[in-house]
């Protein structure tokens, strides 16, 4: 009788026959970057309370219901991120029929002529992203089973990609708004769409050089010599530390790490590590989060720990993370901060 291992398992077994058969490197990878590090056990509970409370919370079509407009592509994608984070085989694993449900919904909420996901361009970018974290991982003949009819993880990912660069060639701004069809943009949710093109680009779908160059460009222009990330239109620069993480992580995985703008954005947030969220906490952890993680090590590692800290004093005894937006995206946004100490997901890798 054959036994299936978590991914997880995998990784530890891996590594263990690896070290028995090949010599001591003279320099090793720093530990602190490496997947499958010990993570402590109250962390690996609070996430765990987390997954089960996304998990019993799922509907049968694979979203989640609850606060308001934000219902859709785009929560299935970030609940679907935290199970894939979760360590357990995407395919076998305790979470699997979750993770199946998930990228059913996300696929079922896309326009089979446009490529769009959902209501607006925050759904398509986080939906993209969803789908380019699961491209190569789930298994496709899992998702639909009995029709074979219905578009793959690829298929709908390269729709999706398609979408996305069409709405910004129609955009003046180079960038996204709220419609696929909007001429001015912001930072916010060109930042959803920008990070889902640049998931799906690591994934191996083709995402024009151009469309990443031309929202770089925009993200420039909206950076202050102070490291502030203004919202839309000409200046408006403030303390956001939302926009800021935001524009610090497109840099990063766009490597453009070399641009001054990346340089005072990061600057920005380092300076500011304790420094509470001005509104939407759940939202900014999210960005702050990885921002930290791509830009300065050992200043993610400070802010780590006092996130920790933060959510476990706001975990329910439900495992829910109370959000703006309702409890089911605050958790996922939530846990997808704590994510980065699993390190499983290929967008969080350096």
């Amino acid at each position: 009788m054959f036994m299936t291992l978590s991914r997880t398992t995998m990784i530890a077994l891996l590594a263990a026959a690896v070290a028995l058969v090949l010599p001591r490197p003279v320099a090793a990878q720093p530990p602190d970057l490496r997947s499958g590090e010990a993570i402590p056990r109250d962390l690996r509970e609070m996430y765990e309370r987390g997954v089960q409370y996304l998990a019993r919370t799922q509907t049968e079509s694979g979203g989640w219901t609850g606060g308001g407009n934000e219902q859709g592509p785009g929560l299935a994608g970030l609940g679907l991120m935290v199970f894939l984070a979760s360590g357990e085989d995407p395919n076998f694993g305790v979470y699997s029929t979750n993770v199946r449900r998930a990228v059913r919904s996300i696929i079922s909420g896309q326009n089979a002529n446009t490529g769009f996901l959902g209501s607006s361009m925050y759904h398509h970018g986080f939906g993209m992203l969803g789908l380019a974290e699961a491209y190569g991982a789930v298994d496709d003949r899992h998702i639909w089973p009995d029709r074979k009819d219905q578009r793959g993880i690829g298929q709908a990912l390269e729709l999706a990609v398609r979408a996305a660069v069409t709405s910004q060639k129609k955009n003046s701004n180079g960038a996204w708004r709220y419609s696929p069809s909007s001429t001015d943009a912001d930072t916010s949710v060109s930042g959803a769409v920008l990070v889902g093109l640049l998931a799906a680009r690591n994934a191996g779908i083709e995402v024009p050089d151009e469309a990443i160059d031309k929202a770089i460009a925009y993200y420039t222009q909206m950076t202050s010599s102070a490291g502030q990330v203004a919202y839309s239109g000409i200046g408006g620069f403030d303390d956001s530390l939302a926009r800021v993480s935001i524009a610090t992580l497109v840099y990063s995985i766009a490597r453009r790490k070399d641009l001054p703008q990346y340089k005072a954005a990061l600057g920005f947030l380092t300076g500011r590590l304790e420094q509470p969220a001005q509104g939407w906490p759940d939202y900014s952890r999210y960005y702050q989060a990885q921002a930290l993680f791509q830009g300065d090590l050992e200043a993610w590692e400070k802010w780590n720990g006092l996130l920790i800290r933060q959510l476990k004093q706001a975990q329910r005894s439900d495992g829910s993370i109370p959000g703006q937006q309702g409890p089911a995206l605050g958790t996922a946004m939530s846990l997808l901060a704590l994510a980065l100490n699993y390190r499983l997901l290929p967008i969080y890798e350096r």
